[in-house]
C-alpha cells in the first residue's frame, strides 16, 4: 500500500478514530465543550474550579478564532463586562494582570490580553483540542428515536480536523458554545442564500470588514453598498468614510434610520452612544446615502458591477452601480451537529426555546434581559446544553456576561450544587450593552 493511500487509511492513522477513554463509568468521562471562544473557555474555567474533568474542542487553527476575525473592531462594552470571574481567578494565580476596567479592548486585544493566557493556563492547556471540528453527537449507539436507556448512555461526538480526518469522544455531558459567527445571514431579505448571490462571493463581504487595513484598495474610490442596521454595519460605515473618494449606501429595513441611532448621549456606555452620534451626523452631512426599508430581493452583476433589486418602502426599487458589498445582517447557529440530539429550539428565532420570550429583539435590549442560567437552558436531551450567541439563536442581544452566568449555573448544576446553579446573578447598565433601539418604548418595557 503506498504511503499517499496509507495517510487516508483510518487503520493506520496513528490516533485511533475511536476515542474510548479508559473510564469506568459515565460519570468519570469528560465534559465536552464545543468551542474556544469566550463561553466556551469560561465553561472550561467554571469545569476547573468545581474540580471537573473536560476537553474544549475548537473547530479553528487556534483558540478565540472568531474573535481573531474582527480583531481590529474595539468592543462598546468595558473589560469589567467582558471578563468571567472564575477565569479572573485562574489567571491571577498563574500571575497574569487585569486589563484595567473601565478600558474598551478590540477583539485582538480581547484575545491577546484575556482568552489566549487563559487557554494557556496549566489547568486548562492539556484539555484543549484546536482543529477539532464537531460535525456530529449523539448517545452512544443510538439515534434520536431510541428511548430505551437513553440517559444512561454516554454521548458520542464525532469529529474532523481541517483534512477530513476522524475522532471520536466520548463525554458525560455537552456544552454547545460554538457561537454563530460563521454562519452569516444573507443579503437577500427573505434569508434565503440563493445561486446568485453565493456566486458573488468575491465581491461581498460577510462580517466586520478591516477596510482601513491592508485591504482599503478594495474599497478606496469604489461604491460601497453596507447592509445592516447594527453596531457591526454603524462600525464599517464609519471606517469606509475616513478612506478617500469613497460612495456609501447604507442599506436597512428599519422603518427609518434614526431607529439605527440607539440612545446617544443618553446611554449608559459613553462609547455606545458616541457610535450612534457619530453615524447620525455622519448622514445629517450628507456623507452616507441611506435606503430604507430596503428589501433585497435580487442581486446580479452586470458588468464591473452589482445591481440590487428590490422593493423600497413597499415599491420596486433597484440600487445599480455597486462595487462591493459589505453585510453585516446578524447571523444565524448551526444547527446541523445536533441532529440526532433531542433538542427544543425555538421556531421563529432558532434560540433555545425557553429563551425566546426572554430575547426577542422586537421587545428587549441585553440590559432588560433578566438572568437565566441551567433551568432555562435545558433541554429534552439530559446534560445536553446550547450556551453562548447560539443559545440566542439570530437574536442580536447576546453579551458575553451573559454567556458567563449561563455556563457558572450549568456547571454547578452538574457538578450537583444545585442552589448555586439556582442563584442567578447579573448586572448590567440600565441600557445594556448592546441594543442600538435605546429611544424606543420596547427597549425599556422591562
Amino acid at each position: 500500500m503506498s504511503s499517499q493511500k496509507n495517510c487516508c487509511n483510518p487503520a493506520v492513522l496513528k490516533t485511533p478514530i475511536h476515542f474510548t477513554l479508559p473510564k469506568k463509568d459515565n460519570q468519570s468521562l469528560p465534559v465536552a465543550i464545543i468551542g474556544g471562544g469566550p463561553v466556551g473557555l469560561a465553561a472550561a474555567a467554571h469545569l476547573v474550579k468545581a474540580g471537573e474533568s473536560f476537553i474544549l474542542l475548537e473547530a479553528g487553527p487556534s483558540i478565540a478564532h472568531h474573535v481573531l476575525q474582527w480583531w481590529h473592531v474595539r468592543l462598546f462594552s468595558p473589560w469589567r463586562y467582558n471578563i468571567d470571574k472564575a477565569a479572573k481567578e485562574l489567571l491571577e494565580k498563574s500571575g497574569w494582570s487585569a486589563p484595567q476596567d473601565d478600558e474598551l479592548p478590540t477583539g485582538k486585544e480581547l484575545a491577546d490580553n484575556y482568552l489566549i493566557p487563559l487557554s494557556k493556563v496549566t489547568e486548562i492547556a492539556p484539555s484543549i483540542w484546536t482543529d477539532a471540528k464537531v460535525v456530529g453527537i449523539s448517545r452512544k449507539g443510538q439515534d434520536k428515536m431510541k428511548t430505551a436507556n437513553r440517559e444512561t448512555l454516554p454521548f458520542l461526538l464525532y469529529i474532523e480536523n481541517a483534512q477530513g480526518q476522524p475522532r471520536r469522544i466520548e463525554a458525560k455531558a455537552v456544552i454547545d458554545a460554538s457561537g454563530t459567527w460563521g454562519q452569516p445571514n444573507p443579503l437577500n431579505a427573505s434569508g434565503v442564500w440563493t445561486r446568485q448571490e453565493k456566486a458573488l462571493d468575491e465581491r461581498i463581504y460577510y462580517g466586520i470588514a478591516d477596510v482601513t487595513g491592508p485591504n482599503r484598495q478594495h474599497y478606496a474610490g469604489k461604491h460601497i453598498a453596507v447592509a445592516g442596521g447594527g453596531h457591526s454595519a454603524i462600525n464599517t460605515i464609519l471606517e469606509l468614510a475616513e478612506l478617500e473618494d469613497v460612495k456609501i449606501s447604507w442599506i436597512l429595513r428599519k422603518a427609518n434610520v434614526q431607529q439605527a441611532y440607539g440612545g446617544e448621549e443618553k446611554d449608559a456606555l459613553e462609547a455606545r452612544g458616541e457610535l450612534g452620534s457619530r453615524i447620525h451626523e455622519l448622514v445629517d452631512s450628507g456623507r452616507v446615502n441611506v435606503y430604507t426599508p430596503f428589501h433585497v430581493q435580487h442581486i446580479e452583476e452586470m458588468g464591473d458591477a452589482i445591481s440590487l433589486e428590490g422593493e423600497m418602502k413597499g415599491q420596486p426599487f433597484v440600487l445599480n452601480g455597486i462595487d462591493a458589498v459589505i453585510v453585516n445582517a446578524g447571523s444565524r447557529p448551526d444547527l446541523s451537529m445536533l441532529n440526532e440530539i433531542r433538542t427544543s429550539i425555538d421556531p421563529a428565532t432558532e434560540s433555545v426555546e425557553a429563551l425566546a420570550p426572554l430575547i426577542d429583539p422586537n421587545l428587549h435590549s441585553c440590559g432588560t434581559v433578566r438572568p437565566h442560567g441551567e433551568k432555562e437552558l435545558r433541554q429534552p436531551e439530559k446534560d445536553f446544553y446550547i450556551v453562548g450567541m447560539k443559545s440566542y439563536g439570530r437574536a442580536p442581544t447576546f453579551l458575553m456576561a451573559t454567556g458567563y452566568e449561563q455556563v457558572r449555573s450549568i456547571v454547578a448544576y452538574l457538578t450537583g450544587d444545585f442552589a448555586s446553579a439556582a442563584n442567578l446573578e447579573l448586572e448590567l447598565p440600565e441600557t445594556g450593552v448592546c441594543s442600538t433601539n435605546l429611544n424606543s418604548a420596547s427597549a425599556t418595557c422591562c
